[in-house]
C-alpha cells in the first residue's frame, strides 16, 4: 500500500477510519468526522493563539495539583457513540482536534490522545469554523458523552455554556459576558475571568 503522504492522494468524498487516519503522513490539519475528512482552518492567528494560552493557563493552574489533566490542541481526541461497545481503530470514524478539553479519566489516555469523550471540551469559535463548532461538533459531542461544552466567540466576548442531559442534549444553561467569572458545571471552584479573556472589551 502506498504511503499516503500528500492530501491530493486521498478521496475526499469516501469514508475513513482512524486506522486510517492514523497512516497519514501529510502536514495539512484534517478531522475526522463521521468517516468524512474535514478540512480545519488555516494556522489560528495571533487573537485566537492568545485567547487559548489565556484559558489554557488559568485551567492548568486549578487543575495542576488535581486527578484531571488539561490539554490543547493539537490533541487526537477519538470518539464515538458512548452507547456502543468500545470499538477499535479500524471501527473508529471521528478524531477531532478541541481548542481545549478536560480529561478525568485518566485510562482514556494513550500515547495517540484520548480514546473517548473528555468531560469537558472548550472550542474558540471563528468565521472559518462557526458552523462545525456550532452544529456538527455539537451534535457529536453530545453523542460521544461530552458532559459539558463551551463555545468562545472572540469577536462578540463571550462564552456559551452547554451541559449534557439525561437525554443526552446540549442545554444552554449560562452565556457569560462583561466582567462575569465564567464558571464551569463540573468544576464550581473555577473562576475564568472574562476580563482578563478578553481585555480589550
Amino acid at each position: 500500500m502506498a504511503k499516503i503522504t500528500r492530501l491530493s492522494q486521498l478521496d475526499m468524498s469516501a469514508n475513513y477510519s482512524y486506522a486510517d487516519y492514523s497512516t497519514w503522513q501529510f502536514e495539512d490539519a484534517v478531522e475526522l468526522i463521521r468517516g468524512r475528512i474535514s478540512l480545519m482552518s488555516p494556522a489560528p492567528n495571533v487573537h485566537h493563539q492568545r485567547l487559548s494560552m489565556n484559558l489554557s493557563g488559568q485551567m492548568f493552574n486549578f487543575f495542576h495539583h488535581r486527578s484531571c489533566q488539561v490539554f490543547a490542541a493539537p490533541f487526537d481526541v477519538r470518539l464515538y457513540d458512548r452507547r456502543k461497545s468500545v470499538p477499535v481503530g479500524k471501527d473508529v470514524f471521528t478524531v477531532v482536534q478541541p481548542d481545549i478539553c478536560v480529561i478525568c479519566d485518566l485510562a482514556k489516555l494513550d500515547e495517540q490522545g484520548c480514546n473517548g469523550a473528555p468531560d469537558w471540551i472548550i472550542e474558540i469559535v471563528s468565521k472559518s469554523s462557526s458552523k462545525k463548532d456550532t452544529q456538527i461538533k455539537h451534535a457529536l459531542y453530545a453523542e460521544s458523552g461530552v458532559k459539558e461544552y463551551w463555545l468562545v466567540f472572540p469577536h462578540e466576548a463571550i462564552v456559551e455554556q452547554f451541559v449534557l442531559d439525561e437525554q443526552d442534549r446540549y442545554q444552554l444553561t449560562r452565556i457569560f459576558a462583561g466582567d462575569d467569572f465564567a464558571t464551569p458545571h463540573l468544576f464550581p471552584e473555577l473562576r475564568i475571568s472574562l476580563s482578563e479573556l478578553f481585555p480589550d472589551n
